[in-house]
């Protein structure tokens, strides 16, 4: 299936709770978005630089992220990758380092003030996913229906 036909689709047997439904989920994203973008700005980072503290500790934690797997991530071009990394490296949540296989690639790896810093984040975010987590799997059940 195409973006395309994704977004285009005929609407054909929708009822008026699958409207709801769907309002309802994106409201609760957007929730969650809007609280983890004030706790980012709370912590002193953007939301930008949260998701890509975040992404290098989740999936890369021990040999660090090249630049081009954090675009990838981040759903952003490489050149955005770079500029983000160019941030997180002079703000200290970053070091990079060139991979020994291939001196072209570059690796970033958090500092202990990035690990320090995402730990608090990600507690909070914990926290607040499991306040919402009966609302979030009520409506996720009401969709799958």
């Amino acid at each position: 299936m195409t973006k395309r036909s994704a977004v285009r689709g005929t609407g054909k047997g929708l009822r008026d709770e699958d409207y709801v439904a769907l309002a309802s989920f994106r409201l609760a994203l957007r929730s969650f978005q809007s609280f983890s973008e004030e706790a980012a700005r709370a912590a002193g980072l953007t939301a930008q630089q949260h998701q890509a503290i975040l992404a290098i500790r989740g999936l890369a934690p021990s040999q660090g992220m090249s630049i081009n797997d954090l675009a990838e991530r981040l759903i952003v071009k490489p050149q955005s990758a770079v500029e983000l990394a160019d941030r997180l490296e002079l703000a200290g949540l970053v070091n990079r380092s060139r991979a020994s296989d291939d001196r072209r690639r570059v690796h970033l790896r958090l500092t202990p003030k990035a690990e320090e810093i995402l730990a608090d984040l990600s507690t909070a975010h914990l926290e607040q996913i499991r306040r919402e987590a009966p609302h979030l799997i009520k409506l996720l059940a009401a969709m799958s229906k």
